[in-house]
């Protein structure tokens, strides 16, 4: 199949460090290559890919201090235009605006959205592309929108072996991921504090979340249970993880998959993750983490952890959250995608 696959560009694909969505384009992308699939990805030029590569911009947006992202963006949309008519389906994974362009497009395409969207200002504009094929990342995301085309949910997936399965627990806390309102890396310190034991965060700070790391984070940083270690990369992941006794994952917002929580799992350690959006889709409760809702409920779920077995929650990984089992579901939308869509390009 020849597949076209349209990222982001903040980031490049995989991500030098933080980048959730175009982490997940990379692993889809070489696996569909791995499958035997003829793949294009439109992408950012320093991104690294067996696929065929095209680039509107040399080098990822986020660290080449970019002052105006919708040109770039728009100028891969044509580059995506004007090759349409080589594929058989392209795969989109940046938000909404393609839409109203490849509303125009005999290519067949799927979105699939990896944000939240629970956002007043978006309702109006998914009502008028309402018909238009959408993916979502968990059951839980699609709930704002659910009067849109929901073609299927694919739960992200990494390569089976990127992370080593540790199968002893760690001494310290993890939490991963951003520094912003909605992670909670406040509730990750108290939840340590009230434990009494260490808590590790490596994690990044955006120039809009700044003021926020600042004010409230930046003096939570001086209790002697906390070690800040800024943001990491892949190769420090899987240290970071797998040497974890539990990955603390304590959001505040509506998450639509979280990578971090399999990212954990696939090393062996269970996720201590509050009650929202995906979390209950990802961790069974009381078999590859715990599902809670309160500080008080959290510190006795740390208590609890080594009851867990870290081999059982790698083998949850290995059953739901692989790229292979990724590219496989994707496959079959593709799939029927184009049996739809088949009778209407023969009528035109």
């Amino acid at each position: 199949m020849r597949i076209a696959q349209v990222a982001p560009l903040y980031e490049s694909v995989p991500p030098k460090f933080y980048g959730g969505t175009e982490r997940v384009v990379s692993y889809l992308t070489e696996e569909l290559v791995k499958q035997g699939h003829e793949v294009t990805l439109f992408a950012s030029g320093d991104s690294v890919t067996k696929a065929h590569l095209i680039s509107p911009c040399p080098k990822a947006l986020r660290l080449n201090d970019c002052m105006d992202s919708l040109v770039h963006h728009i100028l891969m949309l044509e580059q995506v235009f004007q090759h349409a008519h080589e594929f058989d389906i392209i795969h989109f994974h940046i938000d909404y605006i393609h839409l109203p362009l490849f509303r125009r497009c005999l290519t067949p395409f799927l979105s699939t959205l990896h944000g939240r969207l629970d956002i007043k200002d978006i309702f109006p504009l998914y009502r008028e592309f309402k018909e238009m094929p959408f993916v979502s990342i968990s059951n839980a995301q699609r709930k704002p929108l659910s009067f849109i085309n929901w073609v299927g949910t694919v739960y992200h997936g990494l390569p089976k072996d990127l992370y080593k399965f540790r199968a002893r627990h760690g001494k310290y806390l993890a939490f991963l991921g951003r520094i912003s309102p909605e992670k909670r890396a406040d509730r990750a310190i108290k939840i340590a504090e009230m434990a009494g034991m260490l808590l590790k965060i490596a994690a990044k700070v955006d120039k809009v979340d700044k003021e926020y790391f600042e004010i409230v984070i930046k003096p939570m940083l001086k209790s002697p249970y906390v070690e800040f270690i800024g943001e990491i990369g892949e190769k420090e992941k899987n240290e970071f993880l797998g040497n974890a006794y539990a990955l603390l994952f304590p959001i505040d917002w509506p998450e639509p998959f979280g990578l971090v929580m399999i990212e954990a799992m696939a090393c062996g350690t269970p996720v201590i993750a509050w009650r929202c959006g995906s979390v209950p889709e990802v961790i069974e409760d009381g078999v590859n983490g715990f599902i809670v809702e309160s500080l008080e409920e959290a510190v006795k779920a740390i208590e609890k952890v080594k009851r867990l077995s870290r081999r059982r929650c790698r083998k949850i990984f290995e059953e739901r959250f692989t790229s292979s089992r990724m590219a496989r579901d994707y496959l079959y939308l593709y799939e029927k995608l184009l049996r739809e869509k088949e009778p209407l390009l023969k009528a035109v």
